[in-house]
């Protein structure tokens, strides 16, 4: 499902009715406008704030010049994504670093929301930055909470500080002179949850606050529960101070209303997001992209940087001489195969090109089929992979059958590779060609 599609969904049918219109009443945006308080409304984007926001669209959108320009829907596009962006934080916002090593960072949260996981992801991104950061176990009453932070820290090949059940507060101290005599720049507190907000909890957490004094006090909230996470944001804000805010589960949020309301509502920003169930699924806040994408525009910035997250320069530029030479071969094929599933979903990365996401609703890309062309190249030997030609009927025979799929299925993906094939030589002597 794509990130904030309900509302995405609306917005393109509400301006696209704009769009056919040549010049804009001053009655027409206003009514443009109360379709896109709806819509917010049904997207559980908090009533003030929908309202505020609709307020200071229809003010910048009414005026001579945008009602006069030749583009007029345009205009109100542009005021709608830029308001938008400056709803959920004008830019991305980064941790905040100490000057005196080590920086700490206190998660905390409720049950559920994905806390000791985004920990370890949190961890993984920063390792990817140069950091070296440790885990420190705080949750010490949520049963085999210490156990689940030594796997998720294991799978992030990062090193978990824990004392037992002992006193939180303590472990966090300790953690923090481990810290610094074994030279970690990072300290990563997972602190313990609760089912709901009460004075025990955050008596404790301001207990390790006190202590520890961390640089960062980020809130993990559940993008998915809306309108409640807001609460509980607004709460958290109010005992701790927090310095900003990780959403998870953001990549099954279709409406959108926890990261449109949380900056208004607390003043403070979402940070990272949580976009799936791996350790490196965790991306920084960009609103101005996320904006983008509600409103259909893509993101190519962040396809761009997964593309060279999950590709290296060199692997690259191996691929484009393999394309202008034409020999591209079913092992590249698997090699791209293995780079678009580091990248994330195909539907995810194909609503990140400019004009594709409303094109694609209701298309469902079988992802499945990626998976089983796998199978067959590598039930495949290396030559017939660098070779294709000579796959005749008894070895088409062979490969469906080790690889559990059908002749007719082997067929299928050959003739796709012959078609990329006679499509890349068609290409190839085309002048300013680029890969």
């Amino acid at each position: 499902m794509a990130l904030f599609s309900s509302l995405s969904e609306k917005f393109n049918h509400i301006f696209s009715k704009l769009t056919k219109r040549g010049r804009l009443t001053e009655l027409e945006i206003k009514e443009a406008m109360r379709e896109v308080r709806i819509a917010l409304l049904e997207a559980d984007v908090n009533y003030m704030v929908a309202k505020d926001f609709v307020k200071n669209v229809s003010e910048k959108a009414v005026g001579d010049e945008v009602l006069k320009s030749l583009t007029p829907a345009q205009q109100v596009i542009k005021i709608v994504r830029d308001e938008l962006t400056s709803l959920m934080s004008s830019n991305n916002q980064k941790l905040v670093i100490s000057s005196a090593p080590p920086t700490i960072i206190m998660l905390c949260g409720l049950q559920g929301a994905g806390k000791t996981t985004m920990c370890a992801k949190l961890a993984a991104h920063l390792k990817k930055s140069g950091k070296k950061p440790l885990l420190v176990a705080c949750d010490i009453y949520r049963p085999a909470a210490i156990s689940q932070l030594q796997v998720v820290g294991k799978q992030a090949n990062v090193e978990v500080f824990e004392k037992g059940t002992q006193n939180p507060v303590k472990t966090a101290k300790q953690a923090v002179e481990h810290a610094k005599k074994q030279g970690y720049d990072v300290v990563i507190l997972d602190t313990a949850g609760r089912l709901h907000i009460n004075e025990e909890l955050m008596d404790e957490l301001k207990n390790i606050k006190k202590e520890v004094q961390p640089t960062e006090i980020l809130l993990v909230l559940d993008a998915m529960t809306g309108q409640d996470a807001v609460n509980v944001a607004e709460a958290f804000n109010n005992a701790l101070d927090v310095t900003g805010f990780i959403l998870t589960k953001l990549d099954g949020d279709t409406r959108g209303g926890a990261a449109l309301s949380i900056k208004a509502i607390t003043g403070k920003p979402i940070k990272f997001t949580g976009v799936g169930e791996k350790i490196g699924d965790i991306e920084p806040f960009y609103p101005d992209r996320i904006a983008s994408r509600i409103l259909g525009m893509g993101d190519v910035l962040s396809l761009i940087e997964k593309a060279q997250e999950a590709v290296t320069e060199e692997q690259a530029k191996a691929l484009e001489k393999k394309f202008r030479e034409n020999s591209f071969t079913f092992d590249d094929y698997l090699a791209q195969i293995e780079s678009m599933k580091k990248m994330g979903s195909i539907q995810d990365i194909l609503a990140m090109i400019p004009g594709m996401g409303n094109k694609l609703k209701g298309v469902q890309i079988d992802e499945q089929q990626i998976q089983i062309n796998k199978y067959i190249i590598q039930s495949m030997t290396p030559e017939e992979r660098q070779n294709p030609d000579i796959i005749k009927a008894s070895r088409r025979q062979r490969i469906a059958k080790g690889s559990g799929t059908s002749v007719q299925q082997v067929n299928a993906l050959l003739r796709q590779f012959a078609q990329s094939k006679e499509m890349m030589k068609m290409m190839k002597n085309k002048k300013g060609l680029r890969f």
